[in-house]
């Protein structure tokens, strides 16, 4: 300690300034990983398996909106009738398609009793198509749990319905889930895309958790059907293109009402993000609608970034000063902080994707750390100029 103080008067006043952005930064970032996105895995972790049995069990309506999807349809759909549940249906609404949509529903009736299917007329105002397909499905819904996914997704197990059915037996109105994206190996920029992905969850899930939803993701959420007509449906909402899923659970969301799944069971899987141009319009729609959000849990991770940021900043500044100054002390305590955070992102971040992805991450993390901001900000001018030049 001596050795501190005594060494702290020897610094220039730059290197002061540089050296307290790197410890308030360093505090700012271990906060986050610490007390925000450690939350997931350690959540799961200490997470009781609840047994409840099958007459205790909520009738569930799992609503699909489907736009010239037949041949995702064709792949998913089993995935999803199949499932080992007691009282659910399964409704598609065939949105406006000009492919084989309705003839692959047709089909799946004739096997299974449980689907029903119906379909936006032609006349729809194609900006807010698909939550007029939501509606109808809602409308048309026979059970009080909804539980939303899409035409491009499958469950991960047969347990998908139960895992949310055993959530709402036990007093929720809303339940968000996690949907992990299944890319080939020949994808371009595949391990980026799902860390990109790991982060996207962990962000909105870790403050549903703390009490703070912010969003959730149409690919694997549930409510109860009475907030949808409690809150108007969509009307708040007419607009803005998009934002069905989350825009809407920004709105309902209450801290007592929202609980978060993360079994392996409860997990959907997308297959269809086989290019960069695939997976850059899945993403730019949620980026477009993020800026309507409401409430501080949406935006405290502008502060997260920020603070990253000049994190890096400050080890490149204090680096290059210390080798230039021959400052052994001050490149230990550059170097010092820098492998501290690297260690606890390293653990927090595998700990989290070994429980979501099954997907381990290495010094590769660095680099897709510094570089995802940027690319949400590329997508996110991509999908404002998209929506707005409409």
């Amino acid at each position: 300690m001596d050795l501190i103080i005594s060494f702290i008067p020897n610094l220039s006043l730059i290197e002061l300034i540089w050296g307290g952005i790197l410890f308030l930064s360093f505090l700012i970032q271990l906060f986050f990983y610490l007390f925000v996105y450690r939350k997931p895995a350690a959540y799961q972790r200490k997470r009781e398996e609840k047994t409840i049995p099958d007459e205790a069990l909520p009738g569930i309506s799992v609503i699909i909106s489907s736009k010239n999807n037949s041949e995702e349809l064709r792949k998913n759909l089993s995935f999803v009738l199949e499932q080992d549940y007691p009282h659910f249906e399964v409704i598609v609404v065939n949105s406006g398609s000009t492919d084989e949509t309705d003839m692959v529903l047709k089909a799946a009736e004739i096997k299974y009793p449980q689907l029903y299917h119906t379909y936006v007329p032609a006349e729809a105002d194609s900006i807010n198509e698909k939550k007029l397909a939501l509606t109808l499905g809602i409308k048309a819904a026979k059970n009080d749990i909804l539980l939303f996914t899409e035409s491009y997704s499958r469950p991960c197990s047969t347990q998908w319905i139960r895992e949310y059915g055993k959530e709402f037996a036990q007093g929720r109105d809303i339940v968000l889930g996690y949907s992990r994206l299944i890319i080939d190996k020949k994808v371009r920029m595949r391990k980026f895309i799902l860390f990109d992905n790991l982060i996207h969850h962990l962000k909105f899930l870790s403050m549903a958790i703390a009490r703070k939803p912010f969003m959730g993701i149409g690919r694997n959420m549930a409510f109860k059907k009475e907030l949808f007509f409690l809150h108007k449906g969509y009307s708040s909402i007419l607009h803005i293109e998009g934002g069905e899923d989350d825009l809407y659970i920004n709105k309902i969301a209450r801290k007592k009402n929202t609980g978060v799944l993360l079994s392996p069971d409860s997990m959907t899987e997308t297959h269809s993000v086989d290019n960069f141009l695939t997976w850059r319009s899945l993403k730019s729609k949620y980026l477009y609608t993020r800026q309507f959000y409401k409430g501080f849990s949406s935006h405290l991770f502008g502060l997260e970034t920020i603070s990253k940021y000049f994190f890096y900043a400050a080890i490149i500044a204090l680096c290059t000063i210390s080798l230039l100054t021959t400052n052994h002390y001050l490149l230990g305590y550059t170097l010092f902080l820098f492998l501290i955070r690297f260690w606890i992102q390293l653990i927090i971040i595998n700990r989290n994707s070994s429980l979501l992805d099954a997907v381990r991450y290495h010094v590769n993390i660095l680099p897709f750390d510094l570089f995802q901001p940027f690319n949400n900000l590329r997508f996110r001018r991509y999908a404002n100029k998209r929506n707005w030049g409409k």
